[in-house]
């Protein structure tokens, strides 16, 4: 039988459908909630997983840490990346390690190295990583694949050195424009609850500052 106009159509569309992945940016390591992990008193559940010897996923360690902001990245990540083969969908930037799955295991020793270093792109202990890593992706990705940074555009500290790498495949969710940390998060949960994916832009050449969007109404997740 002979494939219809219509079946063709949808194999085109499937074939120019390209990748998606996530780099979602990292939790402070060097704050109060790290702080408590990292206490050699601390005895609840993460803070002992931390301390064994299969340790934590790295995504659970910076949701602890970071709290809304990074568990709506997670989320949404997880809901609407699109892996390449080989290639993990979801990866985290971390201070010293460049991008991981966010799957990996991490222990207390990799926590307190993260903690030592401070995110800036002028610091080789994070920026020789980063690049490696991220230049290694870009060789896996085809042109239509899409890299979505789920973080902060407003400094180089992220955005220079993938850019460098990624070019316009690098985007970004056009809805963060004008939102602080916790409304991104909450934004990002119910997107993710809803399977609603959001828009996304093109970092390169982006307006950062925009006009304040209203607040989300309040809703309650599953934990």
């Amino acid at each position: 039988m002979r494939p219809t106009s219509a079946g063709l159509k949808i194999a085109r569309m499937k074939q120019s459908v390209g990748h998606r992945i996530f780099l979602l940016s990292p939790a402070y390591a060097g704050g109060e909630r790290a702080r408590m992990i990292l206490r050699d008193q601390a005895q609840f559940p993460l803070a002992r997983k931390l301390r064994a010897k299969s340790g934590a996923p790295i995504a659970d360690v910076f949701t602890f840490l970071s709290g809304l902001y990074f568990r709506g990245k997670i989320a949404y990540a997880n809901a609407f990346a699109r892996a390449a083969r080989g290639t993990p969908a979801v990866l985290v930037i971390t201070p010293t390690r460049g991008l991981i799955d966010a799957r990996t295991r991490i222990r207390l020793s990799d926590l307190r190295e993260f903690a030592e270093v401070d995110i800036h792109e002028d610091d080789p202990r994070y920026r020789m990583p980063i690049e490696r890593d991220a230049r290694h992706l870009a060789t896996k990705l085809s042109a239509q694949s899409e890299v979505i940074l789920l973080g902060s555009i407003a400094t180089g500290k992220y955005v220079d050195v993938l850019l460098a790498n990624f070019g316009q495949r690098l985007r970004f969710p056009a809805d963060f424009v004008g939102r602080g940390d916790m409304s991104r998060g909450g934004l990002m949960l119910r997107c993710a609850a809803d399977r609603q994916e959001l828009s996304y832009l093109p970092v390169a050449g982006a307006i950062v500052n925009g006009k304040r969007p209203p607040k989300l109404a309040p809703r309650r997740y599953a934990t």
